[in-house]
C-alpha cells in the first residue's frame, strides 16, 4: 500500500470522524435553502461606475435652490470628496486650499434627474442601425434590458449634460409592449461600457404601457391585444403567472429542493412582486391609470410612477393617496386621442394636490432644456391662480424624479453626505437665455463653458464637424 494511498483512507476516517459518522452530502442530497432573494444572481451586469476626481470647490454668493423647496440667497456650496459637504449663507466657512468660484448674479442647483429617456436606445444619428429601443415582437418582453442596447458613444448624453444640466437619467425600453422591459438609472458621464454608466445600487425598473400603444401595434398584427380590454386582460394573465413563478422560488429558497427552472420574462416580474424593480407605466389617460391601480392591488405590486400621465391632475387624490408619482410633460397634447386632455396646468395642479410630480423628457431635444419646460409649468400655473415659487418648483426636476428611481437617499438635493452632482448657472436658471456655465458630478467638474478642455466630446464625434458644439 502506498504512503499515499494511507495518507488518502486517514484523511477519509477524520472527516467521517468531524461528522459524527455520518457521510458527507452528495450532489444527490437535498440542497439546504440557498435563502430569501438568492436562488439566483439578481445582478449578472453590475455598475462598474467609478466618479472622475474632483477637487474641493466652494461656490460662494450664489442663489441656491436646494431641490427640497429649499432656497438660499448669498448662499454657498462646499463640494469635497464627491459629496456635497456643506449649505450655508455666506457665514460658511470655507476651508483651506478649497477652490472657490464666485457665483455671485448666478444659481447653483442639484443637477437635473431625467425620469424618462431613450438615450443611447435610440441614439444620435437616428439610424436604423443604432434604433434599439422597442423590441416589437411581442406585447410581452420583461426579459429584455435597455441597458443592453444602450450605446454608451451617443452624443445625446453629452448635448443632456452641456445644454441641459442633466447629471442622471433612467433609460426605459419603448412603449410597444404591454411590459417593455427593464430599465437602467446611468450618471451623465461617458464611459467605454454601459455598466461603467449605471448609477451603482440603482433600482432597476420595470417597464409597462397601457392604452394605444399596445392595441395598435399588435391589432396592427391582428393579434391580440387589439383592444383596451385585451390590453388588461393580458396584463393579469402575465400577473398570474408571475404570482405562480414567484410561489414556486419562495417555496424553494424557504424549504430547499428541486430547483425552479428560471423564466427570463417572469424572473422581472418576481423582481417587481418582491419590491426590487419599480414599475414605470406609461399611462396617459386618467380611467386607464386608476384600472391600473386595481390591477396593482389585486396582484401585490405597487406602481411607482406613471409617466407622460397628461390626465393626472384628474385624478390627483388616487395617485397622492396610492404614493404614486407623475412624470410629465409641460404642454404636450393632442397629438393623439389618449393625449386630448392635456393641459398645461398639469404640473401645479399636481403639486397643489400634493401628489408626486415631475418633468421628464421622453425626446433627445427636450433633454437638453426640461429647466424650460418647468418655467411653463410654473407660468401656466401662475395663470391658473395657483401659485408655485421657483424654488418649491425645482422639485419636479431633482428630488422627486429621484424617488421615483429610488435614489432620493443619494442624490436629488443639495443636502450633506449626498453626490456632488451640481449645476451652475449662468442666470436665473428658469430663463429662456441661461445655461449650464459648470456642471459636477460626484465631486468632479465635468463642464466648464470657459474651458474647452472640460466640454465632453463622444468618440463617435471624434474629428466629424461639429465635435463636442454646443449651443
Amino acid at each position: 500500500m502506498s504512503n499515499r494511498f494511507k495518507l488518502c483512507i486517514a484523511l477519509a476516517l477524520a472527516l467521517t470522524a468531524c461528522t459524527g459518522g455520518a457521510a458527507p452530502n452528495t450532489a444527490s442530497s437535498d440542497n439546504p435553502p440557498p435563502g430569501k432573494g438568492k436562488g439566483f444572481n439578481h445582478d449578472p451586469f453590475p455598475s462598474t461606475y467609478r466618479p472622475y476626481p474632483g477637487v474641493p470647490t466652494a461656490i460662494v454668493h450664489a442663489t441656491v435652490y436646494d431641490g427640497e423647496g429649499g432656497r438660499i440667497d448669498d448662499g454657498t456650496v462646499l463640494l469635497a470628496d464627491g459629496k456635497v459637504a456643506a449649505v450655508g449663507g455666506p457665514e460658511l466657512a470655507v476651508p483651506p486650499g478649497t477652490s472657490i468660484i464666485d457665483g455671485k448674479g448666478k444659481w447653483v442647483t442639484p443637477g437635473i434627474i431625467d425620469v424618462h429617456s431613450h438615450l443611447g436606445d435610440y441614439p444620435s444619428p437616428q439610424v436604423k442601425a443604432l434604433s434599439d429601443g422597442n423590441e416589437m415582437t411581442n406585447p410581452v418582453t420583461s426579459q429584455v434590458w435597455a441597458e443592453h442596447s444602450v450605446w454608451p458613444q451617443d452624443p445625446g448624453f453629452s448635448r443632456a449634460l452641456v445644454n441641459g444640466g442633466v447629471t442622471t437619467l433612467q433609460i426605459l425600453p419603448g412603449s410597444a409592449n404591454l411590459f417593455g422591459g427593464r430599465s437602467v438609472v446611468l450618471k451623465n458621464v461617458y464611459a467605454r461600457t454601459t455598466q461603467g454608466m449605471k448609477f451603482p445600487g440603482a433600482p432597476y425598473g420595470l417597464k409597462m404601457a397601457c392604452g394605444e400603444n399596445p392595441k395598435r401595434v399588435y391589432g396592427d398584427k391582428n393579434r391580440e391585444p387589439s383592444t383596451r380590454m385585451g390590453n388588461v386582460a393580458l396584463d393579469r394573465q402575465t400577473w398570474m403567472k408571475a404570482v405562480e413563478y414567484k410561489r414556486k422560488w419562495d417555496k424553494y429558497e424557504e424549504k430547499g429542493g428541486e430547483v425552479p427552472a428560471r423564466d427570463a420574462q417572469m424572473d422581472t416580474l418576481m423582481g417587481v412582486l418582491n419590491g426590487e424593480i419599480l414599475v414605470h407605466n406609461h399611462c396617459y389617460r386618467a380611467d386607464e391609470m386608476a384600472i391600473v391601480l386595481d390591477m396593482a392591488r389585486e396582484f401585490g405590486y405597487h406602481v411607482t410612477a406613471f409617466h407622460h400621465a397628461v390626465e393626472a391632475y384628474k385624478i390627483a387624490d388616487l395617485l397622492k393617496a396610492n404614493d404614486v408619482c407623475a412624470a410629465v410633460w409641460a404642454d404636450w397634447y393632442g397629438f393623439k386621442m389618449e393625449s386630448y386632455d392635456g393641459i398645461p396646468e398639469n404640473l401645479a395642479l399636481l403639486q397643489k394636490a400634493g401628489a408626486c410630480v415631475m418633468i421628464h423628457s421622453d425626446d433627445q431635444n427636450g433633454i437638453q432644456r426640461l429647466n424650460q419646460e418647468v418655467a411653463k409649468g410654473i407660468a401656466a400655473g401662475r395663470r391658473a391662480g395657483v401659485v408655485i415659487s421657483d424654488e418649491a418648483a425645482w422639485r419636479w426636476l431633482a428630488i422627486n424624479p429621484a424617488k421615483a428611481l429610488g435614489i432620493a437617499d443619494r442624490t436629488g438635493s443639495l443636502k450633506p453626505g449626498k453626490m456632488g452632482d451640481v449645476v451652475l448657472w449662468n442666470g436665473d436658471p428658469f430663463s429662456v437665455y441661461t445655461r449650464p456655465e459648470k456642471v459636477w458630478i460626484d465631486g468632479a467638474m465635468l463642464y466648464d463653458a470657459d474651458n474647452p478642455r472640460l466640454r465632453p466630446v463622444s468618440d463617435f464625434e471624434l474629428g466629424q464637424p461639429g465635435e463636442g458644439d454646443v449651443k
